[in-house]
């Protein structure tokens, strides 16, 4: 299976990106994050002509989560169970014996503010609920923007952005509790080119400059971990007019 992640910011805007990146890349699954658009406006049609069928979860203007796949998507799941949220973040998926949780976390705005402690909140309702899900199908991928560099490897000026959000103690130490339930960040089971990040900010030439943060991950149960052959950040979408601020993140590995 070759799934990718990607914050397309805002789907409308970018949806002839995702349709040139799929028809070039050919993932069996997408999880995507932040469509800025409510569901009565969901492109189905475009989606189902690239060969994809769609479940979504949107809202205007902000957040909005789904996943695209080739095969059949069952058993769908919309937000973190328990956790009440006006915020659409979450929606979850099983294709192909596979449990897909794609999740676009909240940006947590600065460290010590509300939003923060929002963030921190949400993560921990995220893990109590990823650990039940583990326990139903040990065949899992939680992929998405999460909106945390895990390591100062992921971080072009470690020193820069020390106890800065996204890049907090924290913030890192509720990731790393997430990874404890028994998940693997696949990016980090391959050598990587030093510098390789996910997300670069639009301004003072950014991404030219190669200014960015790694905070989008797939994250495998064991079960398939064992079984991923590669995961890899694709720039060339990020080069584009207009692009999105991140770029798709694809991992793959075999099914039994």
């Amino acid at each position: 299976m070759k799934l990718a992640t990607w914050n397309v910011n805002s789907l409308k805007v970018r949806l002839q990106h995702l349709l040139d990146w799929l028809g070039r890349a050919m993932p069996d699954v997408v999880c995507l994050q932040e469509l800025k658009l409510e569901d009565a406006v969901f492109p189905v049609a475009e989606m189902e002509a690239a060969g994809y069928r769609a479940v979504f979860s949107g809202q205007k203007t902000y957040n909005g989560v789904a996943i695209l796949a080739r095969a059949e998507i069952g058993n769908v799941v919309t937000g973190i169970p328990d956790f009440p949220d006006e915020q659409r973040r979450v929606i979850a998926a099983d294709v192909d014996g596979v449990r897909v949780i794609c999740v676009y976390c909240p940006n947590g705005q600065a460290v010590g503010s509300d939003k923060y402690d929002y963030k921190l909140r949400w993560y921990a309702a995220l893990t109590h609920w990823v650990r039940e899900e583990l326990a139903r199908n040990p065949k899992l991928v939680i992929a998405g923007d999460y909106n945390i560099a895990p390591d100062d490897r992921d971080v072009h000026d470690p020193v820069a952005w020390k106890d800065q959000v996204l890049c907090s103690e924290p913030e890192r130490a509720a990731f790393r509790a997430l990874v404890a339930l028994g998940l693997v960040d696949s990016f980090r089971l391959f050598d990587q080119p030093p510098a390789t990040f996910s997300w670069w900010d639009y301004r003072m030439l950014g991404f030219q400059k190669n200014k960015g943060l790694r905070i989008d991950h797939v994250l495998l149960s064991a079960a398939l971990a064992g079984r991923c052959t590669g995961c890899a950040v694709d720039r060339a979408p990020r080069k584009l007019e207009r692009p999105s601020d991140h770029a798709p993140v694809i991992a793959e590995f075999t099914l039994p």
